[in-house]
């Protein structure tokens, strides 16, 4: 298809156009009577957390997970892909619901725009998932930053607790992209105003109360949670927790709306729960356990998406989330997209718009890693090849027949430009896939290795690399965690989504490189070991020309240029 050969609407434009049904109509369709649900306008709703306990007995729906390879800044489109095979299961006559993370406003105003899928495969009303939604990023920010402030108060107050200011470890937040947040002094002005010390911010979705929101099963669960949270060490070094400041009950009440799962609509109003959104470089990137599970309640198939490529949120669902959420997914989707791919084997952003096989057959390479770490966990697989418009038949062939000849199912999905029908091929392969092929998933490592045995094996066996490289400061921390119990942890590795390695630069397949690990973070709540490599940010900047440029709003309330 040319560039001029059809006038092409922007993903805003599309989403504007559509017929939505009222959301009380959506929830029908799921079997949820009106005590179930509480409307926030015509379109969005929350569905109560303790809707799962009337459901304990209803059968479990199918578990897909939607990864890929690593991303580019040409783009994935694994939301796209997420919410197209949803529709398109719905077109094979499946009921299938589907599960995504909250957009955050740091990149929807920086680099990436809108993150509700594209085209013709969207979770609408865009504009209100992109933005403020229901509000659950500002909980959790209020939250995190009350709990902050409660923290401060107790030092100023007397510090009955022996806390060395020098050795807090709770930052504060905010959901936007400021690199002058990054590190900060609190406290001046004089006594009146607090204890002065260094402090910083750290973008909402770096969070733990985000992790914790994502991962906790009901209102007690996130209560304890909140409770066991890290914040500082007394002057004789000993952990203080959430708990030792009594606000628990304080966090989770300014949290009792957030908990509840959100539900949306497709374009084809396909039930979408959005909830939760932990970036999957510096956080474990997986919409809420309370979402998925719901989904998988309330249809035969739950279709949900884990951050950037295989190496990252996919690992960290398969590691982290299904551990906490005790369920087994049944398949995993695996996008690709051969413009990326063509990244991935040498070729610039530029040069993307012409055909070139020899780039494409090197960047598979990238694509055979993901499929390995997949394989890894014991679990059946099916290849996306995400199709855009400036895709050649010969370079969509390269793909196919080389999938084929590695005896990996593959399926092309158009689902951007044809929604639902342009999937119905890949639901299909997914339908037969889940029903044909053996599953023996099981987690990567046990909990019970070592916090090094753990971060070995991630590297090792995802990432391809070849060893790890620890800081003093790391290998100090690494001690302190064992002596505080807290190597039985899952590991939750931060770093760039670029590359399999920690150096962005290095695209494909790189072999035989070492993972730097710079320090370490416990997220006792949580219940994972963040362990930070190369130079992954958690309060990212913003680009030299932010999407929020191309924004705005009409005098009749129109949003332009959200994507």
């Amino acid at each position: 298809m040319s560039e001029t050969s059809k006038m092409v609407k922007s993903d805003i434009e599309i989403a504007q156009d559509a017929l939505l049904k009222p959301i009380g109509e959506i929830a029908a369709q799921l079997g949820l009577d009106e005590n179930d649900w509480e409307p926030y306008g015509r379109y969005k709703a929350k569905v109560s957390a303790n809707t799962l306990n009337k459901m304990s007995d209803y059968p479990e729906g199918k578990v897909i997970l939607v990864t890929s390879i690593n991303p580019t800044p040409a783009g994935e489109g694994k939301s796209t892909v997420t919410v197209g095979l949803g529709q398109a299961l719905n077109k094979i006559n499946r009921k299938a619901v589907i599960a995504l993370r909250e957009p955050s406003l740091g990149p929807t105003m920086g680099v990436k725009g809108g993150a509700a899928g594209g085209g013709y495969a969207q979770v609408v009303p865009m504009e209100d998932i992109n933005l403020h939604f229901t509000g659950d990023f500002h909980a959790i920010t209020t939250a995190h930053n009350a709990l902050a402030a409660f923290l401060d108060n107790h030092i100023h107050q007397g510090n009955a607790l022996n806390i060395d200011p020098r050795r807090i470890v709770w930052k504060r937040v905010l959901d936007l992209n400021d690199r002058a947040l990054r590190h900060v002094i609190v406290g001046l002005g004089g006594v009146a105003n607090g204890v002065p010390r260094e402090d910083g911010f750290d973008i909402t979705v770096a969070s733990e109360i985000m992790a914790i929101l994502c991962l906790s099963e009901n209102l007690d669960d996130l209560k304890t949670r909140l409770g066991s949270m890290l914040i500082a060490y007394t002057y004789e070094r000993k952990p203080v927790f959430v708990r030792d400041l009594n606000v628990e009950g304080a966090l989770t009440l300014l949290l009792k709306d957030a908990i509840h799962p959100n539900l949306v609509q497709t374009l084809e109003n396909t039930p979408a729960f959005v909830h939760g959104g932990p970036f999957a470089n510096i956080a474990h990137g997986c919409n809420s356990v309370l979402a998925t599970k719901m989904g998988a309640k309330l249809g035969d198939y739950v279709i949900t998406e884990a951050g950037f490529g295989a190496d990252l949120g996919a690992e960290k669902f398969l590691d982290i989330t299904t551990r906490a959420g005790h369920f087994k997914p049944s398949t995993v989707v695996i996008v690709a997209t051969i413009r990326a791919l063509k990244m991935h084997g040498g070729m610039t952003k530029d040069e993307l718009k012409h055909e070139d096989i020899d780039a494409l057959a090197h960047g598979m390479e990238n694509l055979a890693c993901h499929i390995d770490t997949i394989k890894s966990f014991g679990l059946p697989y099916v290849v996306a090849i995400n199709h855009f418009i400036f895709d050649t038949d010969r370079e969509v062939a390269y793909v196919e027949n080389w999938c084929r000849a590695h005896n990996h199912p593959v399926a092309l999905a158009n689902v951007w430009e044809h929604g639902g029908e342009g999937g119905k091929e890949l639901a299909q392969l997914v339908v037969d896939t889940i029903e044909n092929q053996e599953n023996h998933f099981k987690p990567l490592y046990k909990l019970t290795d070592s916090i090094e045995e753990k971060i070995q094996t991630v590297v090792t066996k995802v990432y391809g690399g070849k060893a790890v490289d620890y800081s003093s400061k790391a290998k100090k921390q690494i001690k302190a965690f064992i002596k505080n119990g807290w190597d039985q942890f899952p590991v939750c590795i931060a770093k760039t989504q670029y590359s399999l390695s920690d150096n962005p630069k290095l695209l494909g397949r790189p072999k035989d490189f070492t993972i730097h690990v710079r320090e370490l973070k416990v997220a006792v709540g949580a219940g994972f070991i963040v362990v930070m490599t190369g130079n992954v940010l958690t309060m990212p900047g913003l680009p030299k020309h932010p999407a929020a440029l191309n924004m705005d709003i009409d005098q009749n309330g129109k949003v332009i240029g959200l994507f």
